[in-house]
């Protein structure tokens, strides 16, 4: 049985996804199964997948479903994935050629049940580490600590044990497509730490129609999700006093574009939500001046 899945959430994405599928026919070490969740493209998506299903080369799993936003798409696909290890590859980005063989070399090497997985690197297409490499003096750290604690910085590529990512599942609100995947992450956090893999998993290209490139329309539109996060990031019993009033002051803000009158009762600490209400309407404010085009 394979070990490894890789999945990729893609919307409309037909145009850029043969890149991820060529990295992928061109790995070292095959034994992995990439898994395709369409979550409702309108383009050719399928037509295109089925085509590689049917070259035969790598084992593709494919799933379509109403649009949910990247995090019901990672819902989707950690509901569908059987395998031990599992790990994201967006559908802009790519897998270097011995990224497959790497990741299962080294788990063999040194994976165990008292780890949730491994914390590896990405890179833009000229090599370039995005951020900063990984500590070389820790072996294992939890992903918090690495950027709270040791001054990472940067996106980094995560291998998690599938077990564990079909726990903390994303919730889903009504007319909403974003919650923050770190959500779960930080969840598996409180009990588990990772292996530290000072070795580029994924090449990285940033789309003008990306994500991350689009995070005050996303928060603009998704302020339910936005105020989960932010309420769940103040309960992290790990994280600073300042780390959870920089979330409150989110918290503020996005409760205001719901129009939640009952915010404070809500959140798990009053004392810093109260005094984060003024920078919360400053950002409230700030939000909705420079979203107002776009949603009008």
């Amino acid at each position: 049985m394979k070990r490894l899945t890789v999945f990729t959430p893609t919307f409309n994405r037909a145009y850029c996804l043969h890149n991820c599928y060529e990295s992928l026919k061109s790995q070292t070490n095959k034994e992995f199964i990439w898994l395709i969740v369409d979550d409702g493209s309108t383009d050719n998506t399928e037509e295109l997948v089925n085509s590689w299903i049917e070259e035969g080369i790598i084992g593709i799993q494919y799933h379509w479903q109403e649009n949910q936003g990247m995090h019901g798409a990672h819902n989707t696909a950690y509901e569908h994935i059987d395998t031990e290890l599992n790990v994201c590859i967006d559908s802009d980005d790519f897998m270097p050629a011995d990224a497959v063989e790497k990741i299962l070399t080294f788990w063999s090497k040194y994976g165990n049940d008292k780890v949730s997985g491994i914390v590896g690197l990405d890179s833009y297409s000229n090599g370039e580490v995005i951020g900063t490499k990984l500590p070389e003096n820790l072996k294992t750290c939890t992903l918090f600590e690495l950027y709270t604690k040791h001054g990472v910085t940067g996106d980094k590529k995560l291998v998690y044990r599938t077990e564990l990512t079909k726990k903390f599942p994303y919730p889903l609100f009504e007319n909403e497509k974003y919650v923050g995947l770190a959500y779960k992450y930080y969840k598996l956090d409180e009990e588990f730490e990772l292996l530290l893999m000072n070795e580029t998993l994924c090449v990285v290209e940033y789309l003008a129609d990306g994500s991350s490139l689009n995070m005050l329309n996303q928060y603009r539109k998704n302020p339910n999700g936005f105020a989960f996060y932010r309420k769940e990031l103040m309960k992290l019993p790990f994280a600073t006093t300042p780390f959870k009033f920089r979330q409150a002051i989110h918290y503020v803000s996005s409760s205001l574009l719901t129009s939640n009158r009952k915010f404070v009762s809500e959140t798990p600490n009053k004392g810093l939500t109260v005094l984060a209400i003024p920078l919360g309407l400053v950002l409230y404010f700030y939000v909705l001046s420079k979203t107002r085009v776009a949603n009008v």
